[in-house]
């Protein structure tokens, strides 16, 4: 029996074509959800684009014929809308007539009608925990969104590195005779870590391959030396010149950031790979927005950037900001930090790119960036998915996850997780514990 989907605001606005994952079933959009994702169009964000998707989706489909009878989709299910109703017992319950409440009694009323028709059952289908809730205690199956997730266990996360324990003794010693050893079933890029008793090595995947670190030698990166073996990975492929698409995750102090930028400093400044340093990151606030900023472009985003300023500082070892504030104007040509909200409609070639906090960008979002490379550039997307601040991503659908598991193995992308913070002894602690 056909299953009776009602899908929230929030579905649709974190993926448009949410209409089309319910196979030979029924879709249902009740009209307060096309009010709100109406009020979303003028957006500039993500939300926004999905909200005009979706419109301009939705108005093709009106050529189907009559959307309130229904229309059948291309991959067998009908969608149709459900008139909210002005009176119901879910209003009463809840006290109020609020976005959420008006979802669940259309929902109700749909329920009440095909379960006395045909006792089909009706799901809503909400990435708000809360809507979940209230479904049930009005006595609706509520279902969370799951087709945009790329992983549903953290455990099945990509790393980038593998660790082999108990390895063959034979293979190691061949990895430092040879300088290679053949590694079955590795991705392009993987980092593989032989260990065996005291005997132990590691090395990453090229041309198929177990190879040596090449790129970093252990030799200092603008200052900066690898203080776990994490680190030296991530500064391997920092400095990888036919790496174009590196992506480092991790939790807060493990380094993330300031290796990036060591990396791009001593390739753009000191070797000239690279033409300019973009520095970017998504205007995502943790907790409560402040409101409007004061001043020019330059003072309103310097809140919003000064984690990327108090990383320069460490690795300029400066003392005051007008250290910093001076040498960032006399490198105005060298080293860009903007927002992201600037970065649609560029090519961005010979340059060496870094995206902050890159867990709060969605799947459009990622795709935007990634698509602005040009010839010659390199870019790095830098986050914690554990750590994401907009309101309808998770770990599981962050634009920084998609990426990290849909380009694995790819010949000029590569990845690494960091494990152990380096920031100090009290933040690695509160990390783990907290």
């Amino acid at each position: 029996m056909k299953k009776f989907y009602v899908l929230d605001t929030n579905v649709l606005l974190r993926d448009y074509t949410a209409i089309y994952s319910f196979d030979n079933n029924v879709v249902v959009i009740p009209s307060c959800v096309l009010e709100e994702i109406d009020s979303k169009k003028k957006l500039s964000d993500g939300l926004g684009f999905n909200a005009r998707a979706f419109s301009r989706e939705i108005d093709e489909l009106r050529k189907l014929g009559n959307l309130r009878q229904g229309v059948v989709l291309r991959n067998g299910s009908t969608l149709y809308f459900e008139l909210t109703p002005n009176e119901s017992k879910v209003y009463d319950m809840f006290l109020s007539k609020t976005g959420d409440n008006a979802l669940l009694a259309a929902a109700h009323a749909l329920s009440a009608r095909e379960a006395g028709d045909s006792g089909a059952e009706v799901v809503v289908v909400s990435l708000d925990a809360n809507v979940r809730v209230k479904a049930d205690i009005v006595g609706l199956k509520a279902e969370d969104y799951q087709f945009d997730k790329v992983l549903t266990s953290t455990d099945d996360m990509h790393k980038g590195y593998v660790v082999h324990e108990d390895a063959d003794p034979e293979l190691i010693n061949s990895f430092y005779r040879d300088r290679e050893a053949h590694i079955d079933g590795s991705n392009e890029n993987e980092f593989i870590i032989l260990r065996n008793g005291s005997q132990s090595a590691f090395g990453r995947v090229r041309g198929g391959k177990l190879k040596p670190l090449y790129h970093y030698t252990g030799d200092p990166v603008w200052g900066l030396t690898a203080l776990n073996v994490e680190q030296k990975m991530a500064l391997d492929l920092l400095l990888d010149p036919e790496i174009h698409l590196v992506t480092i995750t991790g939790k807060a102090g493990t380094g993330k950031t300031l290796l990036a930028l060591a990396a791009a400093l001593q390739q753009t400044l000191d070797d000239s790979l690279y033409r300019k340093i973009l520095v970017a990151r998504p205007v995502v606030p943790m907790g409560k927005d402040i409101g409007y900023l004061p001043g020019e472009i330059e003072d309103k985003l310097r809140p919003w950037m000064q984690p990327i300023y108090d990383n320069l500082e460490q690795l300029f070892d400066t003392k005051k900001d007008d250290d910093l504030e001076g040498i960032l104007a006399g490198m105005s040509r060298e080293l860009q930090v903007e927002a992201l909200t600037y970065i649609r409609g560029r090519s961005i070639p010979n340059q060496f790119i870094i995206i902050d906090e890159a867990q709060n960008l969605n799947r459009h979002e990622v795709k935007t960036i990634l698509t602005r490379l040009g010839e010659g550039s390199k870019i790095v997307l830098v986050g914690d998915p554990a750590q994401i601040d907009h309101p309808f991503l998770d770990q599981y659908s962050s634009g920084l996850t998609y990426v990290v598991e849909k380009l694995k193995g790819q010949k000029r992308v590569g990845h690494i997780h960091l494990e152990k913070g380096e920031r100090s002894e009290i933040a690695q602690l509160c990390a783990d514990l907290l």
